[in-house]
């Protein structure tokens, strides 16, 4: 008996190697799940289409909205991000505009752009629970708070290290509150968030979610799955890391480095010694 890798190769086998549900092209034909670009330009926002493609869906006004707004709120936070501040070195370097936005795209990690992915997840762990077991969420939040501190790890989503209250919390929240009063969405996740914001009261101390963590209300509220989350979110910092790496482009230093001249970085190793054996040259 022959093996499947004995078989010759069809063009049936040939055309379905990256055979695909997003676009559809032909000759002089071109469609987005399923629906023409010529339809589409015109008449779907970017945002929509941006949900189109991702979920294979056109989003309702409500959705899109919400989509919007998040999107927008997550665009920069200046030249001190090192995703913008690695794009605007690169930019001094002479590589091109696009080579410098993959340099800030690719330091977009998990520690650095990988809050909101993990919120999402987390939201997701605590209306599961609370749903399936009927534990309460501020049960739910005071131990996944726990659990957080017993590994040494950061809540995700929640305080910042420069933004005692995140300017962009409040009004993402309030656009969210005001979605699940008119039932657009459910406001699970919503309750969770801020089940996890109450917990981590201290007295007059808070520690109010930030931008990761609206967001990731948004995000799972709409049903976007935790690494589809962060996708969207370095889909929006793109746009400020775009828009720096041209700044520092048209300025056209060279070669800027992470600290301006004549400062240098402290150097913290051995003081300054000799290399066994070795001849110095004379000095003129």
């Amino acid at each position: 008996m022959s093996s499947t890798t004995d078989r010759q190769p069809t063009v049936d086998d040939a055309t379905a190697w990256w055979s695909t549900s997003v676009t559809r092209i032909a000759p002089g034909e071109i469609e987005l799940r399923g629906y023409p670009i010529e339809d589409v330009i015109g008449n779907v926002g970017f945002v929509s289409t941006i949900w189109l493609l991702t979920t294979g869906a056109l989003p309702t006004r409500a959705v899109s909205e919400l989509l919007e707004a998040t999107l927008v709120a997550s665009v920069d936070h200046g030249p001190q991000a090192p995703s913008i501040a690695s794009a605007r070195m690169a930019a001094t370097c002479g590589v091109g505009l696009n080579s410098a936005v993959a340099n800030g795209v690719n330091v977009l990690g998990d520690t650095h752009g990988g809050a909101g992915q993990q919120c999402v997840q987390l939201l997701n762990d605590l209306v599961t629970r609370h749903e399936s077991e009927g534990v309460a969420l501020e049960q739910l939040a005071r131990e996944a708070i726990a659990d957080h501190k017993s590994r040494g790890m950061f809540v995700p989503g929640f305080g910042h290290r420069f933004h005692p209250r995140d300017p962009r919390r409040d009004p993402l929240l309030r656009l969210v509150e005001e979605s699940v009063a008119r039932g657009d969405i459910s406001g699970r996740y919503l309750a969770a968030g801020l089940a996890l914001e109450r917990a981590l009261e201290r007295g007059e101390r808070r520690i109010p979610m930030n931008i990761d963590g609206i967001s990731a209300i948004v995000y799972a509220e709409l049903g976007v799955q935790p690494e589809l989350a962060r996708g969207l979110f370095v889909l929006s910092r793109s746009v400020g890391i775009l828009a720096h790496a041209w700044e520092e482009k048209q300025a056209g230093q060279r070669i800027k480095g992470p600290l301006p001249p004549p400062l240098l970085a402290d150097y913290t190793g051995e003081a300054t010694r000799d290399v066994p054996g070795a001849r110095r040259p004379a000095t003129p």
